[in-house]
This record gives C-alpha cells, structure tokens and sequence, in this order.
C-alpha cells in the first residue's frame, strides 16, 4: 500500500477501555498521518459502563493529491472494511470479531490477551467467565493476520499504559506505509510521558516483529505470547502444596498442615491448606481447627464408600471452608482496610509516591446485617424493634459513603475489622453453623446410598453466598432444592436431576427457572 497506488483510506478501529490511552492513540494516528502527507480523521463512539467505559475509535487516512482535494471519509467502521483491529483487551478482540470488524481478507488484528472480566462475568452466580482459548481460537480464524499477547504485562513492565505497546505493535507488524521513526516522531509531539511511552513502543514493536514469522503454509497468521492463565498458575500452586503443605503455611498452622500431608491423599491436600489459611484469617486457629474436624468425618465416609478420586472429600472441603467464612460486616470492613488492597488500588491508578489518593466506599447495611453483626440476643432484639429499624434505615437506606484514606473512615472500619473475637456469640454465627452441620449431615448420610449424588449435593452450596439480597436469594434457591431431595432419590438419574436443579438456581439470582423446573 503506497500513496501512489493507494485508492481507498487506511481505515482503522480501535477498541479501549477507559484509562489505557485508546484516545491518546487515535491522536498519535491523526499526527502520524498528518505529518506524513495524508488526511486524518478520527472519531469516537462511547460503550458501556459494563466495559469500564469501553469506546470504539475510528481512523481513516487518505494520501493527500497534488490538486488537493479534500477526500469524503467515513465517521463509522464498516463491517469487512476494516484493514486494521487494534483491541486493549482479549474481549475487545472477540467484540470486533462478532461486529464483523475483522474479516479474513484483510484484516490485521492486534490484541492484548489479558482478561478484564465484564460485569457479567463477575456477577454470574457460578463461573461466568469467558473460555479465553475460544476467543483467541476465533480471532485467529477471522483475521488476515492475528499478533497476540499479554500487552499489559509488558505496559507494565514499561513504565507506560497499553496504548503505547500497541502503537508499537502496529510498526512492527509493517501494515502501514511508514517508517519506525515517523512513528516514534508521533509520540515525541504530543510531548506527554514520551520517555516511558518510547520504551514500551519498543518493546510492542519488537514483540510483533518476533511474532508475526511466516508459518510452514507461507501464511503469517500467528499468535505471539500467550500470558499465563489463572488456572495454570492455580494449578502450579496447588502442586506445591500438594507436595509440601507445611511450606505453605507459616509457623502458626505448621501443626495443622502436618496432619493434613500425614492424614489426607494428595489430591485433597491444596484445598485443605487453602480452607485451614482462609478459616484461620477470617476467625482464628481454633475455627481452622474446626474446619479439620468437619471434614475428617466426610473423609472416613469417602475412604468406605469413595471410588479413589476423593472427589466428595475436595468439595466438601472446598464448600466448608467457603460457607464457615461467610460474608459479614467484620469481613467486609477487613477486606478493605488490608494494606494490599491499598497497594493494589495504588498500582491500578498508577499514582506515583508524591501524589495523594482518595479511596471512598460506598456501603449499604440493612438492618438484617446489623443485627447479624450483634450478639444473639441483642440481635434478634434490634429486628424487633420498630424505632431501630426506622433509626438503621434513616441512617443506611440511601447508602453510606466512607473515606478509606481518611483518619476517621480509616479507623471506623478497622475498628469493625477488629470484632472477630464477638463473631462466635452473634446472631448470624450460631445461624450459619447450624446450617453447615445440616447441610454436611445430608451430604454424609448419601455417600454410602449414592456417592455421585452426595457430591453434587455437596457443589449445591456454592448457591450460598454474597450478602445482603444475593445472600438471601442464593439461601432460598439452596433450601429449594435440598427439600427437593426425597423426589431427587427416586428420580430415574438422581444426579443428572441434582445437576439440572442447581444449573437453574445459577442461571439467574430470582430463581425462576428453579423453580420452573421444580414444577
């Protein structure tokens, strides 16, 4: 493609979220263009808040003519007329796809391979995330040419945000008539983090040059760096405890992660390390230790009735841990006055150490939170008193905003962080415990009748979470279908019908389609 043979515009669409710079790299474009004898236009359609502010920008270049004629050129990207897909983000990617953005005739297509989960990925009642290798397997397949990688990552190990690594990327891969320089002559105009920003154009340049190699069919379709997943490194993790669960706890649990390498298979023993660290946080030893003691009992079942995959035990194990450190307003305070989540906030804002950073919470106790939080007695007072509700829902039922970087927001929420040790004499703690044993005496008193159906009654559990509303919906759908369970033993396929009660309970937080299927 040169301006002497060129009979269309270069167009190009770019799919950012807010905050990675995708409108700094439209303008780079406009300047490159600009200044390298060609009409720039760039244009912008806003997304969703769901995306985090997701925004399609548009750019179309069109060599300039001697006699000057202004070209007409396009404010919106046309499905299979697009020559270049550049996305901050793996979704973004799969996005363009669906838009028919990216065609295989003469698309390139540039995209990070990192996850930022959408709205309804994060708020789906069971795993809702989004097979990453499915869309990267799509993107290759719809696109003339596909540089993957985890862009992010090197944006970070850069100093700079992703749009710079993309621009990069861009030079690298040779689609456009211009040289390195004139692109890093781009970035040296707009006269903003241009050190920073050069360092990760480097790197995104050099990182699709190595990518893009001609495969054995001749064709240059090829993904670069894949980033590691969450499971791989899940999986690498849970090895190494596995291995040697007494290196992943600290002298505090070194008795408790003894017993469990000397007690339990190898196949068992990450979930149990992982439940002794998150009983222990959230209450004390004592609760790991009760923890242990719950599950020895499913464990005995499962060496008498298992089949050696010690599958019952696992889950079992996996959803004790999860219901005896339910949500409260001890752990809600706890988890944001830790001093990781402010590192992290920090590191995700990019504030450098001479700049000051507001954090404000928005909470919205109810009165049942409230109470659950007291001792039992008080607790079952406060929600039958009509004066405190008035005064709880006067105070609470429009929200309340606390400054976590302020003295008294601060100190307000760690001193609710500190009431573990009233934890064990409140209203909901005596409740939930109740409801544990319950739950774990059905699942034992399956295992020798049907041990499949013991297990999935076990995963039923994982309905139970959340607070407040969610918590409550999820408690419902969950008593629904464990008063379901006579009707489930005689039923043809006991399990099939267990797995279908609870993937309805999952499809949706109302339960309607739960209780569809229990009519």
């Amino acid at each position: 493609m040169t301006q002497a043979t060129q009979t269309r515009a270069i167009t190009m669409a770019i799919l950012a979220m807010g905050g990675e710079g995708g409108g700094v790299l439209a303008d780079w474009m406009v300047s490159l263009g600009e200044h390298s004898g060609y009409w720039a236009q760039t244009t912008s359609v806003p997304g969703v808040a769901q995306r985090t502010g997701a925004t399609i920008y548009y750019v179309e270049l069109f060599p300039r003519t001697a006699d000057g004629a202004e070209p007409i050129l396009s404010t919106m990207p046309t499905p299979g007329e697009v020559d270049i897909v550049l996305a901050s983000e793996l979704m973004e990617a799969g996005r363009s796809v669906v838009r028919g953005l990216v065609t295989p005739k003469n698309t390139t297509l540039i995209a990070s391979t990192h996850r930022v989960y959408s709205m309804m990925e994060k708020t789906a009642l069971g795993d809702g995330r989004v097979d990453s290798d499915t869309i990267i397997e799509n993107c290759m397949k719809a696109a003339a040419k596909f540089v993957g990688g985890d862009f992010a990552k090197i944006a970070e190990e850069s100093g700079s945000v992703i749009s710079s690594v993309l621009f990069g990327a861009l030079a690298g891969t040779g689609r456009l008539p211009f040289t390195r320089k004139e692109f890093e002559s781009a970035i040296e105009r707009a006269g903003v983090g241009v050190a920073t920003s050069l360092n990760a154009f480097a790197r995104g340049f050099e990182y699709a040059q190595n990518a893009l190699k001609p495969a054995s069919t001749g064709v240059p379709i090829q993904i670069g760096m894949k980033p590691v997943s969450v499971e791989d490194t899940k999986a690498a993790t849970d090895a190494a405890i596995a291995a040697d669960p007494t290196a992943a706890v600290g002298a505090r649990l070194s008795a408790q992660a003894a017993h469990i390498q000397n007690t339990y298979p190898a196949s068992v023993r990450a979930t149990l390390v992982h439940g002794i660290k998150r009983t222990t946080e959230y209450q004390d030893v004592k609760y790991a230790d009760e923890f242990l003691a719950r599950v020895a009992s499913v464990y005995a079942l499962d060496l008498a009735h298992g089949d050696g995959s010690f599958r019952l035990t696992n889950e079992a194990a996996r959803y004790t841990a999860l219901w005896m450190t339910y949500e409260d307003t001890i752990r809600v305070a706890a988890i944001k006055v830790r001093a990781r989540r402010f590192d992290r906030i920090h590191k995700e804002a990019r504030a450098k150490n001479e700049q000051v950073v507001g954090i404000m919470e928005f909470l919205h106790p109810q009165v049942q939170e409230v109470a659950d939080t007291l001792p039992t007695a008080l607790g079952k007072w406060v929600l039958r008193s009509k004066p405190v509700n008035a005064l709880i829902t006067r105070v609470s039922g429009n929200g309340i905003k606390v400054n976590t970087t302020s003295a008294f927001g601060y100190t307000t929420l760690y001193i609710l962080s500190r009431l573990r040790p009233i934890r064990r004499r409140s209203l909901r703690f005596n409740e939930e415990q109740l409801l544990i044993d319950a739950w774990l005496t059905t699942v034992m008193d399956l295992a020798s009748k049907n041990y499949g159906l013991a297990c999935e009654v076990a995963e039923t559990q994982s309905l139970v979470k959340g607070y407040g509303e969610t918590h409550a919906n999820g408690l419902a759908n969950f008593d629904a279908i464990m008063a379901e369970l006579p009707r489930t033993l005689v039923a043809a396929d006991p399990v099939a019908r267990q797995i279908a009660l609870r993937t309805a309970a999952l499809a949706e937080e109302s339960g309607e389609k739960l209780r569809a299927l229990l009519r």
